[in-house]
């Protein structure tokens, strides 16, 4: 009876130890919700597209924000001296990997703040001469990611805009000169501008209150024509410069179809939220065990041309019957 006894209160602790073990040795198996780093050079509130494209990318590669991953933002809000303290905070909150958005700044600032992390860039210059990667077929190292080659449209927006206004001496162009890519979309340009006999005129605006400035002086130069460079900072000023523009009667082309929509002459150039979408992919990929070095670089190969014909008409212009033809929207 004693031992029937001492058998049944052991039996008892047994269970009761077994029942204290089991829940924490399930928690101690399950996996750890990755948490992504998004470093951003934009603002959230201008960026709401791009996000919920760079979401639909994860939840396409398996992920979604809350429920198997975590997404941990970082906004620089157009700052880019922001950018290093950003990303170093996102290392030090020890995420799995940093999706670097929002242009070159964020990648080279992601790139500085750790060699081991992977990292994914949405960029518009070319990675291999901001050393990013080693190729774009094989990047090495710990980034990869999608470049929307805004770097080389220069040319083309040139080209378009010389179609709508022929006659145009001066042409302008309007860059920001925090961002590194600045300086190749300006070769660029000139480049272009000396094969069909136009001036290129540089502005510069990091800030709002360069605006104003930037514009006084193209009025100055009697520049015909204005081309807005690709720039992060420049995008979420869309309708301050395309009221700019229009106040000032200068014709514009831009490269993100958000000027046009928002009453911009003219755009052409890659479709930014497939680029997010990609990235997105991307990351899920590595989360899952691949590597970005194994991951080649994506190009864009879809460009949009917008066409405005209601901010044609009042600028007094008629837009040729060929470029409507050839644009993948016209907004009347």
């Amino acid at each position: 009876m004693r031992f029937n006894q001492l058998g049944r209160r052991e039996f008892i602790t047994l269970i009761s130890g077994a029942a204290v073990t089991w829940p924490l040795t399930a928690r101690a198996q399950q996996p750890t919700m990755p948490v992504i780093g998004f470093l951003s050079s934009r603002s959230p509130t201008e960026s709401t597209s791009v996000v919920a494209a760079f979401r639909q990318g994860l939840q396409e590669s398996g992920y979604i924000d809350g429920q198997n991953a975590r997404i941990e933002f970082r906004w620089a809000d157009g700052h880019y001296d922001r950018l290093p303290i950003l990303a170093s905070e996102l290392v030090t909150r020890q995420v799995a990997l940093i999706a670097a958005t929002g242009d070159v700044p964020s990648a080279l600032a992601a790139k500085g703040a750790t060699s081991t992390l992977p990292i994914v860039f949405v960029i518009g210059g070319d990675p291999v001469s901001f050393n990013l990667v080693a190729s774009y077929n094989r990047p090495g190292g710990n980034v990869t990611g999608v470049s929307l080659v805004t770097n080389v449209l220069g040319a083309k927006c040139l080209g378009l805009l010389h179609d709508l206004v022929p006659n145009a001496a001066v042409i302008g162009l309007l860059v920001n000169p925090d961002n590194p890519n600045a300086e190749p979309v300006r070769k660029d340009a000139q480049e272009a501008a000396h094969i069909i006999g136009q001036q290129i005129y540089v502005v510069n605006a990091a800030n709002e209150r360069d605006f104003e400035p930037a514009f006084a002086a193209l009025v100055q130069q009697r520049a015909d024509g204005l081309v807005v460079a690709s720039d992060p900072f420049l995008l979420s000023q869309c309708e301050q410069l395309v009221m700019l523009s229009a106040r000032h009667m200068i014709p514009t082309i831009y490269e993100f179809r958000e000027f046009a929509t928002a009453g911009g002459l003219m755009s052409y150039g890659s479709n930014v939220a497939g680029a997010y979408r990609q990235a997105g992919v991307y990351i899920g990929r590595i989360i899952k065990g691949e590597k970005p070095a194994d991951l080649p670089v994506v190009q864009s190969t879809k460009f949009e041309f917008v066409i405005n014909l209601k901010t044609a008409k009042a600028l007094g212009i008629t837009v040729p019957l060929h470029l409507q033809q050839i644009a993948d929207e016209v907004i009347e």
